[in-house]
């Protein structure tokens, strides 16, 4: 199963972006995908994570509020809906999968499955 992230771009100081990442296969329905991001010259950190079954939703605090994390169960695909983006957002958004929920979601080396990445830049 590949992973494919998309969705990135320029976008201006309070402006809005949603990413989209969807799976090679659509009957792929793994317990946990969530979103990274790294900027540069910094540490890759987690974003948000969408668990399956019950539908919980994790977000770093950096985002609270602002990023919706969600799932297309028939489409295959997780979207990350940005909302009020800061500069300090600026990063390159990688989503990640894995088939078991674990409490460590944060954790980027829990993910067996990874996307490519996608560029966002939030600049005047």
């Amino acid at each position: 199963v590949q992973l494919q992230a998309s969705g990135g771009g320029l976008v201006q100081p309070g402006g809005s972006l949603t990413l989209s990442c969807a799976a090679s296969e659509r009957t792929f329905s793994p317990a946990l995908v969530a979103w990274f991001r790294q900027a540069p010259g910094k540490e890759r950190e987690f974003v948000s994570a969408f668990r399956g079954g019950n539908r919980a939703t994790y977000y770093a605090n950096a985002v609270k509020g602002r990023f919706t994390i969600s799932r297309d169960i028939a489409k295959g695909t997780v979207y990350l809906r940005m909302n009020s983006l800061k500069p300090d957002d600026t990063a390159v958004y990688t989503c990640a999968a894995r088939a078991v929920f674990v409490v460590t979601y944060r954790d980027a080396a829990q993910y067996s499955y990874w996307g490519q990445g996608t560029q966002v830049t939030v600049s005047s």
